[in-house]
């Protein structure tokens, strides 16, 4: 088994008693929670090349040490380059989209990214626009499934792209990758994990990201932002609106790209992209677009 390879060379967890539990989750990497007389740990065993989604090992590893040290993410306890990345076991439960849905949760939330984004920035840049041309490239390149009328919608994200630049924000650490599995609660605070996808970007971005992953509704976004920023700014709200959408329409090729590369794993990478994709069809040929634009640009 590799894990146990994995472990038999981190000092920290060789040589000892232990006991080994695999996690559930994990779509680019095996997850493993191993005791110890010293402790408990996860070890987070790297599942392939990941430099086809935009994944920089190396990068994860300094933006999780940074996520410590912000005092939102797990302690790091030993980094195997190429192979894998030991962290502190964070003992609460993990968040559902119902948890996340919830609205005395969102305060939370909102805090929490705050922490995060006050932190040490990381040592890369994450734009999904840049990463959706990138994604869009492999998928075209190596011949993958593309959903129905994808191209079309790239005028609007031209649009969208325009607009958010009248406004620019400045960049900080985020996350990038909220989904609920991501967000354990300790019973006191909320701590955040896996920062394969991490990067400095429009804070915008990662509140617009987590209301996209968990299919919160317009107001709940609303009440995100508003929470985070300490008051109602609507071109913020928009702004999140706008960026959640290209979350939505840039993760449909991330699918794309699993699905096409035959992945091990036994997941639906496409059914759970182009359940995105619709979510994002529905708002490119909505009415609400134009104005989202349109208050975006401009100052509250």
């Amino acid at each position: 088994m590799a894990v146990l390879e994995i472990l038999d060379r981190i000092p920290l967890l060789s040589g000892v008693p232990r006991s080994v539990e695999e996690l559930p989750g994990g779509l680019t990497n095996r997850n493993f929670k191993v005791t110890t007389d010293g402790g408990t740990f996860v070890v987070r065993v790297f599942g392939g090349d990941g430099s086809l989604l935009f994944i920089d090992r190396d990068a994860e590893h300094l933006a999780t040490l940074a996520a410590a040290e912000a005092g939102v993410g797990a302690p790091v306890h030993a980094y195997l380059p190429g192979e894998g990345l030991v962290v502190g076991y964070i003992p609460g439960r993990t968040f559902t989209e119902a948890d996340v849905r919830d609205p005395a949760n969102l305060p939370r939330l909102a805090e929490t990214c705050r922490r995060l984004h006050a932190g040490p920035r990381f040592p890369r840049e994450f734009d999904m626009f840049d990463v959706q041309r990138r994604y869009l490239g492999i998928v075209r390149e190596r011949g993958f499934r593309l959903p129905a009328r994808y191209l079309e919608f790239m005028p609007q994200v031209a649009q969208i792209q325009k607009c958010l630049e009248v406004r620019r924000e400045a960049t900080v650490p985020c996350n990038n990758d909220l989904l609920a599995g991501n967000i354990i609660d300790d019973g006191q605070r909320l701590w955040l994990i896996d920062y394969e996808y991490a990067g400095n970007n429009d804070p915008c971005f990662e509140l617009g990201n987590l209301w996209s992953e968990s299919d919160l509704s317009p107001g709940q976004l609303e009440e995100l932002v508003t929470a985070y920023y300490g008051r109602r700014l609507r071109h913020k709200i928009a702004r999140a609106r706008l960026l959640g959408l290209m979350a939505k329409y840039g993760w449909t090729l991330w699918a794309s790209i699993q699905d096409g590369a035959d992945q091990p794993i036994d997941f639906d990478f496409w059914s759970w992209g182009m359940e995105k994709y619709e979510r994002a069809v529905a708002e490119f040929t909505g009415a609400e677009l134009p104005s989202l634009m349109d208050e975006a640009a401009r100052a509250d």
